[in-house]
């Protein structure tokens, strides 16, 4: 059972964190949103604007944590704060809420089974950056059925085009270089996959989705349909990976699935690097009867000898989709919407839950 907020109308809210990232990600506007029902602290910690590294774990980092938790109803990390244990838990007997602005899935900054042992609500709103993304989704489609990435190569090359423009007629982007009416599989429908279904809808396509985590009434509700995975690779014009990186989901494109795929397919990856077998991958595009448009790789950043950046077929961006300056203090909002949301005994939208993949 979850703990709920005391009855007194201004909670304590606590923000955890380095202040070289809060400067980017935390705007006046949110603040005085926060502060019309809660008192804000914030404990700061030493460290860059955003990073990937484990957080720190030193007795001191852990014990300031412990101490600042003692009376608080909320408790927001980011970049810098130690990870948040059983023990920190424990310590703060009024929190009901814990946020990660930053993106928690495999419970580095938050013990997310402990949370839930304890009754206190996770919540994740690494969202903020889902618009951009499918964005950039629907831009590396378009990409990939006009062969814009090998058009690129020419004409940087010096190549003048076309003097004979009957080659057109061979090349993919002349023969399949309309969206409007294809089909598109989504290797997952999250957050991300829901905006790039609506960016979708002017084209008429026909979206196919596995996703084993999408209730049967997503089907209705977005007019697609859902199946298996070997289904969405076969069957699909454009597939598009958008399965974030668990356990569960490494490798999860792996040979067979990526010989499933009709030759002209467009195959796009949004999402991380290592859910695609990457060795098969460039074995089946050196055949180059696929088109990829790939924002991320395994490994990251791609290998300045990797034989993807040789490619004709192959349009690469490095690991830009969610990085945009409108997305960033995005995160810290819909943080503030969510302890809002928690605070008035509502259910949060963006809960995150244990899990074992």
């Amino acid at each position: 059972m979850n703990r709920t907020p005391d009855s007194p109308a201004l909670k304590t809210v606590g923000i955890a964190g380095t202040p070289a990232s809060w400067e980017r990600y935390v705007t006046p506007t949110s603040i005085e949103r926060l502060r019309r029902t809660a008192e804000v602290r914030w404990l700061p910690y030493d460290g860059p604007d955003r990073g990937s590294d484990p957080p720190p774990a030193d007795v001191d980092a852990v014990g300031r944590l412990h101490d600042f938790v003692t009376d608080l109803d909320a408790l927001v990390v980011g970049y810098g704060s130690p990870r948040v244990t059983a023990e920190i838990l424990a310590a703060g007997k009024r929190l009901v809420v814990v946020g990660d602005t930053h993106g928690d899935r495999f419970a580095e900054r938050v013990d997310v089974a402990a949370a839930h042992d304890a009754g206190v609500l996770v919540v994740d709103t690494t969202n903020g950056s889902s618009d951009p993304v499918a964005e950039w989704a629907l831009a590396l489609i378009l990409i990939g059925l006009r062969n814009a990435g090998a058009h690129f190569r020419r004409l940087i090359d010096g190549e003048v085009l076309w003097p004979d423009r009957t080659v057109f007629q061979s090349d993919p982007g002349y023969l399949r270089g309309e969206l409007t009416g294809k089909t598109v599989g989504l290797v997952a429908a999250g957050l991300i996959g829901r905006r790039l279904i609506e960016l979708l809808r002017p084209f008429g396509v026909h979206v196919l989705v596995s996703d084993p985590g999408v209730p049967d009434l997503l089907a209705g509700i977005y007019d697609l349909d859902l199946t298996d995975l070997d289904t969405v690779m076969a069957r699909s014009d454009v597939v598009v990976c958008l399965a974030p990186l668990t356990t569960a989901t490494k490798g999860l494109i792996g040979a067979e699935q990526i010989r499933a795929m009709r030759p002209g397919t467009v195959f796009v990856n949004v999402s991380r690097g290592a859910v695609v077998d990457s060795e098969a991958l460039v074995e089946r595009l050196a055949t180059g009867d696929l088109i990829a448009c790939l924002d991320v790789f395994d490994p990251e950043p791609i290998a300045a000898d990797s034989p993807l950046r040789a490619m004709d077929n192959v349009f690469l961006s490095p690991h830009i989709a969610g990085v945009t300056a409108a997305a960033e203090p995005r995160f810290f909002d819909l943080m503030v919407d969510e302890l809002g949301r928690v605070f008035a005994g509502y259910r949060p939208r963006f809960p995150l839950l244990p899990r074992n993949g």
